[in-house]
């Protein structure tokens, strides 16, 4: 019973220096997968959930990356797109840390997010990318990320294809390193 106890004391604990830590886990999700992650690493954190949303929803047809026509193929074709993002603004100034997750689309992360990037200023600030993907790794989208956006303090990510339970395990290791 007391190392029940003091398991709950040390969640407790690191919640609240997570919480101290002021965390963010923003993410771009179509079809749910990289959301399912999300809310598994801001519960292991404690970390604000926060969607990032186009000003203009994709709709299925607008996914379709077997269509050369389709908006998110245009999107990705062009390295300077930055879809306009809807949705609530935050201020970055609030979070020390911020996981940010999305799909891999083209192998690399989808432009909603390179927006949301540029929207809001990352420089200085702890930032761990995760994604989910059907076939490929995470690595080509991070080496971009560090190109694009040197100024921002990166850490190493992670690809999650099989279920929330391992981000939530991986989101409590990398944040009490």
């Amino acid at each position: 019973m007391s190392l029940f106890c003091l398991n709950s004391q040390s969640d407790a604990q690191q919640k609240k220096d997570n919480a101290e830590t002021k965390i963010l886990v923003a993410y771009f999700s179509c079809t749910g997968n990289t959301e399912s992650v999300a809310k598994s690493i801001s519960k292991a954190t404690g970390g604000t959930l926060y969607r990032i949303t186009p000003k203009k929803a994709y709709s299925s047809a607008d996914l379709d990356w077997r269509d050369k026509n389709s908006r998110s193929s245009i999107e990705m074709n062009d390295d300077n797109s930055r879809p306009e993002l809807g949705g609530e603004a935050i201020d970055m100034n609030d979070y020390d840390t911020v996981f940010i997750g999305y799909p891999i689309w083209w192998d690399l992360c989808p432009r909603p997010v390179n927006t949301f990037i540029e929207k809001y200023n990352l420089s200085g600030k702890t930032v761990i990318p995760f994604a989910t993907s059907g076939g490929s790794s995470i690595n080509n989208s991070v080496k971009q990320l560090k190109k694009l956006y040197p100024e921002v303090d990166w850490k190493e990510g992670r690809l999650f294809n099989r279920g929330s339970k391992q981000a939530e395990e991986w989101a409590k290791q990398i944040i009490t390193k």
